[in-house]
């Protein structure tokens, strides 16, 4: 596939589940400093992780943009209408 980013290759660095403590000072380093700045952001929070797996854990767990649960009747009306206009493309 392809190269591991050579932050990830640093000896010390935490790999596996996150835990909840890890994940609140992910937030709260996040609320504080903002998105982005990936590289500097673990350092920042205390975390011993790399940047991409903070990125990585924000935008596809964290993020209060995620939207969580099914979907709305609009949202169900749209997909039906897609599929009856494009089918299974």
């Amino acid at each position: 596939m392809g190269r591991t980013p050579p932050c990830c290759n640093a000896v010390g660095l935490k790999k596996g589940a996150w835990t909840a403590d890890e994940d609140q000072k992910l937030i709260a380093a996040i609320k504080e400093h903002g998105e982005g700045g990936w590289r500097t952001l673990p350092q920042k929070a205390g975390l011993s992780r790399c940047g991409k797996s903070c990125r990585l854990r924000w935008s596809n767990y964290l993020s209060p943009a995620i939207k969580r649960g099914g979907f709305t009747s609009d949202e169900e009306q749209t997909i039906i209408n897609l599929k009856t206009t494009l089918g299974n493309r």
